[in-house]
Parts: structure tokens; sequence; C-alpha cells
């Protein structure tokens, strides 16, 4: 296996300006302080077509997510309504687990991002995580994320995470590993029980 990616962005589609803002804002960061910690892979994958579905597609983010020192999630109540976001968080979860096998994990490889919360909670999958980064204070009117002084350091908290991961997966990963060889989970369960209706 070759590391191809420092971080797989995971996020869901949006249709309208703040969702599709953010992560390009926060892609330009993520790349420009993310680069001086790489030799020549890509800071980032970003599947901005997010078609989703089909064997090709599938196998391509499959082999997307192996290559990828760690996953960067945008969490968005709509990331957990779609199975195909939660399918891309299992399958680093069980990255996770086998780069546990080779070293000792100084984080987990999940990097959540929150953007929007959800109105009740953040749901266990993502709560769980001791280290996560808060962006809710982000919005139409934010400025140049790579460049603003109340952001800066929540994007450099990101990077080191990458850059320590990226060390010790250059070091440690076993010549013979195929990431052409690792699929997505076909099927996750929803993350909490849908409520009930109430009836007028």
């Amino acid at each position: 296996m070759g590391i191809r990616y420092g971080c797989f962005f995971s996020y869901a589609q949006g249709r309208h300006d703040l969702m599709r803002k953010f992560r390009l804002d926060l892609g330009d960061a993520i790349r420009a302080y993310l680069e001086p910690q790489l030799d020549a892979e890509q800071e980032l994958f970003i599947d901005v077509e997010q078609l989703g579905g089909g064997d090709d597609i599938e196998q391509r983010l499959a082999r997307a997510l192996c290559e990828s020192v760690c996953m960067l999630l945008i969490y968005t109540p709509k990331y957990e309504a779609h199975d195909f976001t939660r399918r891309e968080f299992a399958a680093m979860q069980l990255i996770e687990q086998e780069r546990g096998r080779w070293y000792p994990l100084p984080s987990h490889l999940v990097i959540p991002v929150i953007l929007a919360p959800h109105p009740l909670r953040l749901p266990p999958e993502i709560a769980r995580y001791s280290f996560y980064v808060d962006f809710t204070d982000y919005n139409l009117a934010t400025r140049n994320i790579a460049a603003n002084r109340r952001f800066i350091p929540r994007v450099l908290s990101i990077v080191e995470r990458i850059a320590q991961h990226y060390q010790h997966l250059k070091k440690h990963t076993p010549a013979q590993h195929d990431c052409n060889q690792f699929r997505l989970p076909t099927v996750i369960p929803q993350w909490r029980a849908t409520p009930p209706l109430i009836q007028p």
C-alpha cells in the first residue's frame, strides 16, 4: 500500500451555500497547512461528485479511504441520515482496527468536525470521540479559514493529528498490504432510532 492522501473528506453533500462553502474553505485551509508535512502525497481526497452506489464508485472510494492517513468527518444531522456516509465512517473504523495491529495508534483515525449540531444531541458514534473540532460558529460571512485567527488553531490541531499518523503509517505499513482488496461495509444501521410520528 502506498499512502496517496493525507485526509479523506467524508461529508453529506449540500445543495446550498453553507455546506458547500464550508467544505471548500476548510479544504483549502487543510491543504495549505498540511502540504509541508507530506512528501509527494496529495493533501486531500474529496469526492466532489458524491454519486453514491455502483461497484466502480464504491471501489474507488474504498481504495481512497484505505490510501488515506485519516478521515475528516464533517458532521451535520444530514451526515448520519445518509447510508453512504455512515458506510464511509464504518469503513474507516475497520481501517483503524487493522492499523492498530501494525502499531500503537496515537489517536483515532476519524477526526470529527462539527458544522451543525443535532438539535437533540450528537450521536454516540461522534460523541465518544474525545477529540473533535467545533466549527459551529462558521457562517456565510466567514472569510478565508486559512488566514482567520479564530480558526487557525483549530486547523492546526487537525493537521498535527494527521501528520502524526502519517509518520507512523510510513514506518509501519506492511509491504504486502493491498488497498485493492478493501471494500466498504454493505449495510450500516442508523445511528439513532427514528422518533415516532406525533399524531394531531
